[in-house]
């Protein structure tokens, strides 16, 4: 089924090769290279997924929304300078509507991010930017899958981990399959928000779902003898393990995690 894409790319560093493939498949894509022109076609038309990629210049202030109150285009300032700030994001407007099988949603999501691995985060140019990675996305294990190849190559592209030397990829899974699982139930009509704020410094990232919560006290001591057999809690022990900040928010639906590179743990 043909989709409506928005592309918005301030440098061209995705659109002209993202549009020639989505074009190829008999899709209808839009582009944009300023945000500010890119509200303007969101609260004109109705997209089916918006792509961005914009540096700090064009981030501002006041959101964007659209139909469903989901922000498709990036609107976090950021206090220190923008020379070297970064801002991409993924976000799927009409999945509740039924208009994507998984598969078509899996496919363009996978297509992005080859495509910006290989062609934008280049090793020599990303360890001097800040970039925010975004996605609002249903909650579809197979996209988590996506995402975290992804995000744990563009980790170690900024130096902040060996890969094969780094348990980041399971305290990742963990956080992306407890979203889905444990927090929106597998109901893909929610969804899960994933950002990474990525430097040479360090990782943040921010696992939101749409579930109830809970209270992350109450989880049984993995670590006490009396609960060596039980799963629940294990996950989160993991993450503790592996991340050296972790914080949940009073609802215990938002996960936030750093992980700081090895060199800035030895200042």
């Amino acid at each position: 089924m043909q989709k409506k894409i928005l592309i918005v790319d301030d440098h061209d560093d995705l659109s002209t090769a993202l549009t020639g493939e989505f074009r190829r498949l008999g899709h209808l894509v839009e582009t944009s290279e300023s945000r500010a022109e890119a509200v303007e076609l969101i609260e004109d038309k109705k997209f089916d997924l918006i792509i961005s990629d914009l540096d700090g210049e064009h981030l501002i202030t006041e959101p964007s929304k659209v139909e469903d109150g989901i922000t498709c285009l990036p609107d976090d300032a950021v206090d220190e300078s923008r020379s070297n700030i970064k801002s991409f994001k993924i976000c799927v407007a009409k999945y509740k509507d039924g208009e994507f099988t998984e598969e078509e949603l899996k496919n363009f999501v996978e297509t992005t991010l080859d495509y910006k691995a290989k062609f934008v985060d280049q090793k020599e140019v990303v360890q001097n930017w800040r970039e925010k990675i975004e996605f609002e996305i249903p909650s579809l294990i197979s996209l988590m899958h996506s995402i975290l190849d992804y995000l744990m190559k563009r980790v170690e592209k900024s130096g902040v981990v060996n890969a094969e030397n780094s348990n980041l990829f399971v305290a990742l899974d963990e956080a992306f399959v407890n979203a889905v699982k444990h927090g929106n139930k597998f109901d893909s009509t929610k969804f899960v928000r994933i950002s990474a704020e990525v430097s040479t410094k360090e990782a943040r990232f921010t696992i939101e779902d749409e579930g109830e919560g809970f209270n992350v006290a109450e989880i049984p001591d993995p670590t006490d003898t009396e609960n060596l057999f039980k799963a629940s809690g294990r996950g989160v022990l993991i993450i503790h393990n592996v991340m050296d900040e972790v914080r949940y928010n009073e609802r215990g639906n938002r996960l936030e995690m750093i992980k700081k590179s090895e060199n800035q743990k030895k200042l």
